[in-house]
């Protein structure tokens, strides 16, 4: 049963980790295999956690437990599946067509992100999504910060790009 401490510390990010492996995985079922296995590492190795920040801690893990599942099925390709059910809550305060627009512009935005190349969703979703800062996610991918602020350039350079060339939906007439 896992120690008080450990639930505290840790388990309180569980639903971000859930987040950035969906991000990672493109695909629910994969991402809760690899929470559930970062997880069950996380607790083995809770006594050596020497940063204070348990989030990025625990992101850590899930990327190398999600990498170190990718190198054993190389020859597998992440399927591409979606539950359909938005992570956000719709704005009650927007009347139907501009409900519309904005989940149609949610969806553009969410399929440039997952067009992106893994070094590059990745950073867009720890700094755009998950809030962590350079210093953070630096520790997390094991780079200097350096490269992080690079990467995130290029990263939203690209995603501006995509959003640009996606097709905006038509006014009604």
């Amino acid at each position: 049963m896992p120690s008080r401490a450990f639930e505290d510390t840790v388990l309180t990010h569980l639903d971000a980790a859930f987040n950035y492996a969906r991000w990672l995985t493109k695909n629910d079922a994969d991402a809760e295999d690899v929470v559930q296995d970062a997880c069950v590492r996380a607790l083995r190795f809770f006594s050596s956690m020497r940063q204070d920040d348990a989030r990025a801690w625990l992101f850590a893990i899930v990327r190398n437990t999600w990498y170190s599942r990718v190198s054993r099925r190389s020859n597998a390709t992440a399927a591409n599946v979606s539950n359909g059910a938005p992570d956000e809550l719709a704005d009650d305060t927007l009347d139907p067509e501009e409900r519309l627009l904005q989940q149609h512009t949610v969806a553009l935005v969410r399929a440039a992100i997952e067009r992106l190349p893994v070094d590059f969703r990745e950073v867009i979703v720890l700094r755009e999504i998950e809030g962590l800062s350079y210093k953070e996610i630096a520790a997390i991918l094991r780079v200097p910060i350096g490269t992080v602020m690079s990467r995130l350039a290029r990263a939203r350079d690209r995603l501006t790009a995509m959003l640009k060339l996606a097709t905006p939906m038509e006014a009604p007439r």
